[in-house]
């Protein structure tokens, strides 16, 4: 008979695959706990796992703490970040700033999303967290497209990247945080680009007249409009 490698066995157990069923029941019972009005605040690890059908330590091998947990719970009831084509940056970064006005809208349509994030907000610990792994991913993705832009062409090279997402990404989460009841119209993305691309200055009739071309070849990229 076969001498069992009680090493072997041990290293498989350790380096098994997680269950995506087991976290599954994790975050559903997060999100119950959520829509049954129990304050983020107030979750316990104990009543997650109880509720999941887990036990403490099936918690714990997941995620070091609650605030790692919550913070995958609400990636997983925001709308996903989108894939981007990258053929275009000035596509790609309406299309970030789509993203953007839908998490809007999701926040604003959802209670429990809305309770959560403020919840998450007045947390230093669970903030930081989702700053970390949540909005500084997010921030640096669009500034790697924007960079491209610069390099491409398609963005002036004379201000620094941050300067243009602050720009660009401002107006949206300035009327999808701070003001709640501000329009979020689906040509929102379009506006807010065309306003940046464009500049503040009055349209004279010469300005017009030379923005025209490039206007219409941002136009033609995205299929009629600007991106």
């Amino acid at each position: 008979m076969r001498k069992r490698d009680h090493g072997a066995e041990t290293e498989h157990r350790r380096g098994r695959p997680r269950s995506e069923a087991v976290e599954r029941a994790i975050l559903e019972a997060v999100v119950v706990l959520l829509e049954d009005g129990v304050p983020l605040g107030s979750l316990s690890v104990e009543r997650i796992a109880r509720t999941a059908g887990v036990g403490k330590a099936t918690i714990y091998r997941r995620w070091p703490g609650k605030e790692e947990l919550f913070v995958e719970v609400l990636r997983a009831i925001e709308p996903p970040d989108p894939e981007l084509p990258g053929e275009s940056a000035l596509a790609d970064l309406r299309i970030l700033l789509e993203s953007m006005r839908r998490r809007g809208l999701a926040q604003r349509n959802s209670a429990m999303l809305h309770n959560a994030a403020a919840e998450m907000k007045s947390s230093p610990n669970l903030w930081a967290e989702y700053h970390k792994t949540v909005i500084g991913p997010r921030r640096e993705a669009t500034l790697a497209v924007i960079r491209r832009g610069i390099a491409t062409g398609e963005l002036r090279d004379d201000l620094e990247a941050e300067l243009v997402h602050d720009l660009l990404v401002g107006p949206m989460i300035m009327r999808t945080l701070h003001r709640p009841g501000a329009s979020l119209d689906e040509d929102l993305p379009d506006r807010i680009l065309d306003a940046a691309l464009q500049g503040l200055s009055p349209q004279h009739p010469a300005a017009a007249s030379a923005a025209a071309p490039a206007a219409a070849t941002g136009a033609s990229r995205s299929g009629g409009r600007l991106p």
